[in-house]
């Protein structure tokens, strides 16, 4: 089994992907801007700065020190709601940053290490790039980033590394039942029902996948 790094590890997605990684049989680091996560399934490295290249670059120093990485889970990143007209235009620059770029910045820390393993890269994407609902514009402006990012990410790196993205619908967390209290929960996707599709898209048994943005929209 490999050694894996996982992004936003210490949030309710990023926590529930390296536990079922760790149940698998894999070796999983956690990276976080979050100072700790307690009860973390592996190595977890806390106040790592993912927005900016330099607090990527020192977070995987850390995790390749302790053995090489052949999969690398881009799981951090944010969700704001506002309309175009009321909003802020901050609101897509900090969406950008912490969609985007954590997901650029960790990706090209790790490419040597991913290469020379002939390793997997998984982005987290969104259904809603598909069509930015009321609210939504800066936000899937952000995701549509992502899924540009993966397919440009696997056209360079065909035959060294795999890269594609999964496209959650509405995920099943505290937060969304308690902003979301009318709505049917058991049509969302649970976190484990994602860390499942992630696991078979870092293992050899997806070989034959790269580049694809894979909506795992559950039974909404």
């Amino acid at each position: 089994m490999g050694h894996i790094v996982v992004t936003g590890a210490a949030g309710i997605l990023g926590s529930a992907v390296a536990k079922y990684l760790n149940e698998q049989g894999h070796d999983v680091t956690g990276i976080d801007l979050a100072a700790d996560a307690p009860g973390f399934p592996g190595t977890f490295i806390g106040g790592a700065d993912l927005t900016s290249s330099a607090g990527a670059e020192a977070a995987v120093a850390k995790a390749t020190a302790k053995a090489p990485v052949d999969g690398l889970v881009n799981v951090a990143g944010g969700f704001r709601w506002e309309t175009v007209a009321d909003g802020s235009p901050d609101s897509w620059e900090f969406l950008h940053k912490i969609n985007v770029m954590t997901a650029l910045h960790t990706s090209r820390a790790l490419l040597a290490s991913l290469s020379a393993a002939k390793g997997a890269i998984v982005n987290i994407g969104a259904a809603a790039t598909l069509k930015a609902g009321m609210g939504m514009g800066a936000y899937t402006a952000s995701k549509s980033g992502v899924a540009r990012l993966t397919e440009a990410l696997a056209e360079e790196h065909k035959g060294s590394v795999r890269v594609n993205a999964i496209l959650p619908s509405i995920i099943d967390t505290p937060a969304n039942r308690a902003d979301m209290g009318e709505a049917d929960a058991a049509k969302w996707v649970a976190p484990v029902e994602l860390a499942q599709v992630i696991a078979f898209l870092l293992s050899p048994a997806a070989s034959a996948v790269t580049g694809a943005n894979i909506p795992v929209t559950g039974r909404v």
